[in-house]
């Protein structure tokens, strides 16, 4: 096997040796996952095509007589061998363990392996065999997401308020809401691989091999006949795993990337607490919508834009931003709820009375019982059974910090609502 070439050539349908080697090395061949065999001393028998590719080689004769030692750290290298050794000692497999390796030239790696006994035609234990499936891009996006957490932390501190920490960490929660899907997909897929599949298959084959028939299975027993169809449809299925798996990832890659811009975001306004300034208030509302956006995709509302041109407002970044990510945030529980389609939002700028700016965000939601108006800035009150009641609060409280005020409008029940932010303009 050790001097195979890809892709091996159809023998005679008679040659069971013949067959038994089209099987194997046509898997061997395909398989996206990792697949190698080795002797009791570790040296590589055969490997699969994609075990070649990740150890950046060209052929089989590259690896064949070689052991791990020649392409990890020692360190690696002696735990494989370690469990290798406990294989063959005991027989029992190792299945869907986490390794980490460190790559001669620099890279790292995260697999889940398996290894297996490999045995000969009387049974005893030759060597090892071993199927390795990459969750490499998994990894990373744990470790960004964490980095994430940490630069999450770091901008609240910078920010010393725990209004900060709240508002930040809910904007990420929508974020993170789509991640943990996409995690979910990954883990699933992991979990349901065929991999035993494959081993049963394998040690059906060594079962036949061993009694003598090998070739009359394969070629007059209808299960062995089937054989060759399996290992199609396992080289099949690892392919479309891999597929499936890689847009999950970059699902993964893109929702950590939305998690940072929010970061980035928060970190820009954080470091500004406490300074009123002049602010263009488009931009302030892009800002807000930009971190609702992962939300009102996956809710499926539509967004309107009716911005007029209006002077600048002064005001603070932060404070700002809490009052419009809140009502925005808001105005897509009460689409939801309003079980309404379509589901529409509009963000509205325009002049108010003189020295005035209003910025507004309009729903077809649920909308807002009369008797509630009065009560809905209130600490405390809320109409959502998940609810806190301190958001819409916190908004007015900041609105008037800023020599600003919120106001809120709705016809009642089923009329959607409008909820308004005025400030003073600049200048």
């Amino acid at each position: 096997m050790s001097s195979a070439q890809y892709p091996p050539s159809a023998p005679a349908a008679s040659d069971a040796a013949a067959v038994d080697r089209t099987l194997v090395l046509a898997f061997l061949e395909s398989v996206p996952d990792f697949v190698h065999f080795k002797d009791r001393d570790g040296r590589f028998i055969a490997v699969s095509r994609s075990k070649l590719r990740r150890n950046g080689l060209a052929s089989p004769e590259q690896i064949v007589g070689k052991t791990d030692f020649d392409f990890f750290s020692a360190a690696n290298a002696q735990r494989a061998k370690d469990d290798e050794d406990e294989v063959m000692r005991t027989g029992v497999p190792i299945l869907n363990k986490l390794e980490h390796v460190k790559w001669a030239d620099g890279r790292e790696t995260w697999s889940l392996i398996n290894k297996l006994p490999l045995r000969d035609e009387s049974g005893a234990v030759v060597g090892t065999f071993g199927l390795t499936k990459d969750i490499t891009e998994s990894k990373r996006m744990e470790q960004a997401l964490e980095q994430t957490r940490r630069e999450l932390l770091e901008a609240t501190r910078q920010a010393g308020m725990a209004e900060v920490a709240t508002g930040v960490l809910h904007n990420v929660g929508n974020v993170l809401n789509s991640l943990n899907v996409a995690a979910t997909v990954i883990a699933n897929g992991l979990r349901d691989s065929r991999t035993e599949t494959l081993a049963r298959v394998t040690a059906l084959l060594r079962e036949h091999e061993r009694a003598g028939d090998l070739g009359a299975f394969l070629t007059t027993d209808p299960r062995g006949r089937k054989v060759p169809e399996l290992l199609e449809s396992l080289a099949g299925h690892f392919t479309a795993e891999r597929e499936r798996l890689r847009r999950e990832v970059e699902e993964l890659q893109r929702s950590v990337d939305h998690i940072k811009d929010i970061v980035a975001m928060q970190q820009a306004y954080a470091t500004v607490v406490g300074v009123s300034e002049p602010l263009d208030p488009a931009q302030l509302m892009e800002d807000a919508l930009r971190i609702n956006s992962t939300a009102l995709v996956r809710h499926d509302v539509s967004v309107e834009r009716a911005f007029t041109a209006v002077p600048a407002v002064l005001a603070e970044r932060g404070k700002v931003l809490q009052v419009l990510v809140n009502f925005i945030r808001n105005a897509k529980y009460a689409c939801d709820e309003g079980g309404g389609q379509p589901k529409r939002i509009i963000l509205r700028i325009e002049g108010a009375e003189p020295g005035r700016v209003r910025l507004a965000v309009e729903d077809n939601g649920v909308g807002i019982p009369p008797e509630n108006l009065t009560r809905i800035f209130q600490h405390g009150f809320t109409t959502r059974a998940n609810g806190h009641g301190f958001g819409l609060h916190s908004s007015a409280l900041a609105a008037r910090e800023m020599k600003g005020s919120v106001t809120a409008h709705s016809a009642g029940a089923g009329q959607g609502a409008t909820f308004v932010l005025e400030l003073p303009a600049a200048g």
